[in-house]
């Protein structure tokens, strides 16, 4: 017996062991299999984001991902890689990503290489885009590809990305944040406050400067974020949900026992329902998807679940610390199953309603299923995993047993032909009215068997294909540089249709997709360049304020503006702002030193010498002792008294020197002397230097030195408000106030004025033939303003350019005819003077000088 038990035990040890070989390996298998599966299906998972084209001024065309036409752009169309867009002149538009919002300017092509959960990879051909980011978490990527960089941002903030039409250059501004912009293996970081451009494509180079002022388009992006800063349904949805901004305006917020927080539109009408106004496009990987007509049409049709509370319609947004999942449109469809035949050939279906169950019609995972649901509405995770099971594991895209709450709310259903469906015809006008008896009657399901069309691919205005404005072919071809890999450009729809019609409704998976590729296809995007590895490179640092950007409009991509006197013309492209190319240099005008060209006019200069009173064609022909009035006066002893001042005229050399200024005495007299030159008496003595009379010309031999600097367009006006005797000699002569005084006739004029004045001393004016000047220095003290005051004005009508402050010149001007009486016998005299009796004037002068102030 024992025998027995110990046979019988070997057996089962043995049976048992062979058991386990046959059985463990296929359970070992069948997991392999599931995990395997639920990987690939995984993989199939489309992104849980789209952008929206949310908002559009001017001409805006769209271009579906994959498809050779252009069409006019439709507003709450989501947007997803491959998709492209054109700005045309005069137009914007605005793209919101909930995290992020994305605005292009006027002239501006755009294209997403690449959007999903973690990456937003943007393709910028040509013009501008403004990014806001209000949020960059750990894994998030923001790349902006121009066709000579690619600009990464590394922290949330406000950035403006700006590429030249030709291709050449780029511009990346920063008010907020921070970023890498890689090109040609170099790098260059740009902080906030910074502006930066970069130039060429073989090697690219940099320079950076203080960001300048806000234009236009800055202006526009910020007042459209301040409706994203101060919008009130902020509290009452994820951050992630786009387009609550819209629902402020377009509705209010009630609190329901049953609900939470639920928002109730108030422009509509009193039969209105959701997911009636509006109509269906085709767009891959989700397939049919809703896009309503209604401005505020987008979150509460992607996002959340409908109820009705007393009769009307009510949104009720998902949790609020929850990031939303986007959705192709939250319905159920009614006959639209089994062989697409529906009821009564039309397709119908209905909104969802709180704590009901999202059945995708696309390839997913049981994860997915849990958070596109969870993330929209309170529902309990059993009920979705047994929806799950049901419909997508066991592939039953009927669904039964499961009551709707809406399926029976009067004017909840929907329905349209099969034909206006799958041709994205306006629902409102294709609408059927479906009666109860049909709709009880009908089957329900998680999509539509309607295979769809090149109509549903393009949209509502599939018609204007190829009729509205594309962006030029040299910017649709453009190659751009790329730091990330982009995925394979998308499949167009006309390889794909054939498959779709194998299972009407369903998109096609991306094993599918990558088998309609051709090998060639998974090579590098052929839009994209792959920049190599970039080392750490150093951007040359401009002057802030020749940045365009404290000009509106100046320098940007896409806006000419025309060059104002400061900027060069020789910007790549079209663009007209100066400074914004590193290396651009503006071509300095002849003779003028760089620097001050434009800010050192010519007319100015002469306004401080008596040669204003010429012709101004005669003063730049001539030198500068033939540009002085002496040289037209019939007299010539002045011309002769002054052999050497053209060459003791240093203001040439000085051109940072003040404008001259005649009406201050020289410093070097007795302060005594000088409170007792006031400008009135000066007149008296200068009345007549305009006249026909040619000693005034005598008398003012050394007023031409100041005249050197009609040759001088960029130096500045030299000032003779300093001592004369604190100048070299070859510099004194430059100082035409003290001489020129000296040179009157003021023989007549008490002795006691000419201590005051010791500048005669300084001044050439010994080597003169003519000696009344220094006969006309006793009251030098009252003319030393003089000579910058209006007096050579008299003899030429023509304004100087840049005359003496009026405070200064209106005591010149005071009662000419009480002054002029005592000159004309003064300035009479120095025709008869010879070398000797200038020479005792001389001598006497000199006494003079020696006496004390007050004598």
């Amino acid at each position: 017996m024992t025998k027995v038990f110990k046979k019988f035990g070997w057996w089962s040890a043995v049976l048992g062991l062979a058991l386990l070989i046959v059985v463990l390996p296929t359970r070992v298998a069948a997991q392999y299999e599931g995990q395997d599966q639920q990987n690939q299906q995984q993989q199939d998972d489309p992104p849980s984001r789209v952008a929206r084209l949310g908002y559009m001024e001017g001409s805006v065309s769209f271009q579906p991902a994959g498809e050779p036409d252009w069409v006019q752009a439709v507003a709450n169309r989501p947007m997803t890689t491959g998709d492209k867009l054109w700005a045309d002149k005069d137009s914007r538009a605005e793209l919101q990503l909930g995290s992020a919002v994305i605005r292009l300017n006027a002239n501006t092509g755009f294209s997403f290489l690449n959007l999903d959960d973690n990456t937003v990879q943007i393709q910028l051909t040509s013009g501008s885009v403004n990014l806001r980011v209000r949020r960059l978490d750990r894994n998030d990527v923001y790349e902006i590809d121009t066709p000579n960089l690619a600009f990464t941002l590394s922290q949330p903030g406000s950035y403006r990305v700006e590429a030249s039409e030709d291709g050449t250059y780029s511009v990346v501004s920063i008010r907020e944040g921070g970023g890498e912009a890689t090109g040609n293996g170099q790098t260059y970081t740009l902080h906030a406050g910074q502006r930066g451009t970069f130039d060429g494509t073989d090697s690219l180079n940099a320079e950076v400067i203080d960001i300048g002022g806000r234009d236009q388009f800055d202006n526009w992006t910020n007042d459209r974020d301040r409706r994203y800063d101060g919008a009130r349904s902020a509290q009452y949805v994820s951050h992630d949900v786009v387009g609550y901004e819209d629902l402020d305006d377009n509705g209010d917020w009630r609190n329901d026992s049953n609900y939470g927080h639920v928002w109730f539109p108030n422009r509509v009408a009193a039969d209105w329902a959701p997911y009636h106004e509006g109509h269906w496009d085709w767009i891959p990987p989700w397939g049919y998807t809703w896009v309503d007509d209604s401005s505020w049409g987008y979150a509460p049709f992607h996002y959340g679940r409908w109820v009705t509370v007393g009769g009307r319609w009510g949104w009720v947004a998902g949790p609020v610390a929850v990031r939303a999942v986007y959705a192709p449109a939250l319905v159920v469809f009614i006959g639209g199953g089994g062989v697409g035949v529906g009821f009564g050939g039309n397709v119908g279906w209905f909104p969802l309603g709180p704590r009901e169950v999202y059945v995708p019609s696309y390839h997913v995972s049981r994860e997915y299923v849990n958070r596109v649901n969870i993330s929209n509405t309170t529902v309990n995770n059993v009920q979705i995993t047994n929806v799950y099971n049901t419909t997508i594991i066991n592939k039953n895209t009927n669904i039964t047993n499961v009551t709707y709450a809406n399926r029976n709310v009067r004017g909840a259903v929907t329905a349209v032909p099969q034909r206006a469906f799958a041709s994205a015809q306006p629902v409102g006008r294709a609408a059927v009215t479906m009666n109860e008896r049909q709709i009880a009657g009908a089957s329900l399901s998680a999509r539509v068997a309607v295979a769809p069309t090149r109509e549903s691919v393009l949209g509502a205005k599939f018609a204007t294909a190829n009729r509205v404005s594309a962006p030029p072919a040299a910017v649709m071809n453009r190659q751009v540089i790329a730091k990330r890999t982009p995925p394979p450009p998308p499949v167009p729809f006309a390889k794909q249709q054939q498959a779709l019609e194998a299972h009407p409704g369903q998109p096609l998976a991306r094993s599918e997709v990558r088998n309609l590729r051709p090998a060639a296809a998974e090579a590098p995007h052929p839009m994209v360049k792959q920049a190599p590895p970039g080392k750490p490179a150093t951007a040359n640092v401009g002057r802030p304020g020749n940045q365009p950007g404290n000009q509106p409009n100046a320098g940007r991509p896409g806006q000419p503006v025309a060059p104002s006197a400061n900027q060069p013309g020789n910007r790549p492209g079209n663009q007209q702002a100066p400074n914004e190319r590193p290396g651009a240099v503006v071509p300095a005008q002849p003779n003028r030193p760089p620097a001050a060209q434009p800010n050192q006019p010519t007319p100015p200069q002469p306004n401080n010498r008596p040669g204003t009173n010429r012709p101004p064609a005669a003063e730049p022909s001539q030198p500068a002792p033939n540009n002085r009035p002496e040289t037209n006066r019939a007299v010539t002893p002045p011309t002769n008294n002054r052999p050497n001042q053209p060459n003791s005229q240093p203001a040439p050399n000085r051109p940072t020197q003040p404008p001259v200024r005649n009406d201050r005495l020289p410093t070097d007299r007795p302060p005594a002397a000088q409170p007792n030159q006031p400008t009135p008496s000066q007149p008296n003595n200068r009345p007549d230097t305009n006249r026909a009379v040619t000693p005034p010309t005598n008398n003012r031999p050394n007023q031409p030195n100041n005249q050197p600097t009609p040759n001088r367009p960029t130096q500045p006006p030299v000032r003779n408000d300093r001592l004369p005797t604190d100048r070299p000699p070859a510099a004194q002569p430059n100082q035409p106030t003290p001489s020129q005084p000296n040179n009157r006739p003021g023989t007549n004029r008490p002795p006691a004025a000419e201590p005051n004045q010791p500048v005669p001393n300084n001044r050439p004016d010994m080597n003169r033939t003519v000696t009344p000047p220094t006969n006309n220095r006793p009251n030098q003290p009252n003319n030393q303003p003089a000579p910058n005051r209006p007096d050579p004005n008299r003899d030429q009508p023509a304004p100087r350019p840049a005359p003496a402050p009026p405070s200064e010149r209106l005591p010149q001007r005071t009662p000419p005819a009480e002054t002029r009486p005592a000159p004309p016998p003064q300035r009479q005299q120095p025709k008869a003077q010879t070398p000797a009796e200038k020479k005792q004037e001389d001598e006497k002068r000199k006494r003079e000088q020696q006496k004390p102030p007050g004598e």
